[in-house]
């Protein structure tokens, strides 16, 4: 995994490690450190801070020993970079779930994204989580657009062991999404995952559409699944998403195949929304609560 983005600051400790840490020595391998960002999907915004921050902090800073000048860079490098990844809002799903329990309320999780993001599967996974943690889940079949979605969320319930709360193509994915909370309400179940149709976030129509479905069902949080191999896509995806119908957290999906790894450190960045989950391969286990210290520590080794 972002074995590109690993390579980049590797490079960058190497060379800012060999130089005088002078303004007019750093300037110039951190602008081309940015490039490299950019072309590894990091936002420019972010290629940006990350590069000032950096430039900012070492400017001048006095180091005799080599090998205490690379530890003095790769510090700086690690705490810039949690900067950008961290937010002031933390989300603990087992935290939020484990309250609404002890009040007999079920957590009401709605999922959106456009198609293609691995959404539905994504919903499956987080079903196995909380399964995993002694959590009863019932799933929302709300995306009554998309051919097959209904029948798709079925199978992921069915190889699950899960209820799931149907409606018809073409029906209201509103009514879907509060009947199964309803459902849950009435039968005790701790956790409803709602699925909503894929959509461009330029359609307004369907962004309306899920505009409506929050002030109907009123979700504890809603969730944007967002593809990390689309690079800089994915940036404007969740700013989009966050401003139409806002969003609480996000989960990257595909990660496992992710060898740029600019799309993490940017959409935590852009939305101030942490990232709560990574999609690390096709198994129902393979997702992975997101850690950003861990995350630094990986791309900094």
């Amino acid at each position: 995994m972002f074995e590109k983005l690993k390579s980049g600051f590797k490079g960058l400790v190497n060379k800012v490690t060999t130089t005088e840490l002078k303004a007019a020595n750093l300037h110039p391998i951190l602008e081309n450190f940015k490039m490299n960002l950019v072309e590894n999907d990091v936002a420019f915004p972010v290629a940006d801070r990350i590069c000032e921050e950096m430039e900012k902090r070492l400017t001048g800073v006095q180091v005799k020993r080599l090998e205490d000048r690379k530890k003095v860079v790769e510090e700086n490098l690690r705490q810039v970079l949690l900067e950008v990844m961290l937010t002031n809002k933390r989300v603990d799903l087992l935290e939020i779930a484990s309250a609404k329990r002890s009040k007999k309320e079920p957590l009401v999780l709605l999922f959106v994204g456009i198609n293609g993001t691995g959404k539905t599967t994504t919903i499956a996974k987080v079903a196995e989580f909380f399964r995993s943690k002694n959590f009863s889940v019932v799933l929302a079949a709300s995306d009554t657009y998309r051919a097959g979605s209904i029948e798709q969320l079925d199978e992921h319930a069915k190889r699950l062991g899960l209820r799931i709360i149907k409606g018809v193509y073409g029906g209201d994915p509103a009514a879907v999404a509060y009947d199964t909370i309803s459902h849950a309400k009435a039968h005790g179940t701790n956790v409803v995952l709602i699925d909503t149709a894929g959509r461009m976030q330029t359609n307004q129509n369907l962004m309306n559409e899920l505009q409506k479905i929050k002030r109907v069902v009123f979700p504890d949080l809603t969730i944007l699944t967002v593809d990390s191999l689309i690079g800089n896509d994915a940036v404007t995806q969740a700013e989009e998403f966050n401003r139409c119908v806002g969003i609480d957290g996000t989960i990257l999906t595909k990660v496992d195949a992710d060898v740029k790894g600019g799309s993490a450190l940017s959409v935590t960045y852009v939305t101030q929304k942490p990232i709560l989950f990574i999609g690390v391969g096709q198994k129902y286990k393979d997702l992975e609560l997101f850690n950003p210290e861990k995350f630094v520590q990986m791309i900094l080794r």
